[in-house]
């Protein structure tokens, strides 16, 4: 079950409130609660492919890795979803991504 998120309310809520309503309102309250259509391990593999893809390997991609070890994808399905990945995102994101990734799940989370 999708955790109710308050990341944007409280790093951005007097700053750009509507952002962050919509960050943790509609994002992670409606697009990720959706577990009927599609499971949290599904969507967390949907979301580090398509950052990995961008080249974004910054604290978002690492709370989305993290995210994804917390929502049962294992260490060895990690490491082939990049490997795939890296054919059609590129040879140098997929390294940088491996780096995170690595230290994310030989981290004790």
């Amino acid at each position: 079950m999708a955790v109710k998120q308050t990341a944007g309310r409280d790093s951005l809520g007097s700053f750009a409130p509507k952002f962050a309503e919509l960050n943790d309102d509609v994002l992670f309250g409606e697009v990720w609660s959706r577990e009927q259509e599609l499971s949290l391990r599904d969507r967390s593999l949907v979301t580090v492919v398509a950052l990995m893809a961008q080249g974004l390997v910054d604290s978002s991609f690492r709370f989305h890795l993290e995210n994804a070890k917390k929502n049962g994808i294992t260490k060895a399905e990690i490491a082939e979803v990049l490997t795939h990945a890296a054919f059609y995102a590129g040879w140098p994101k997929a390294w940088a991504a491996f780096y995170m990734a690595k230290e994310v799940w030989d981290e004790g989370l």
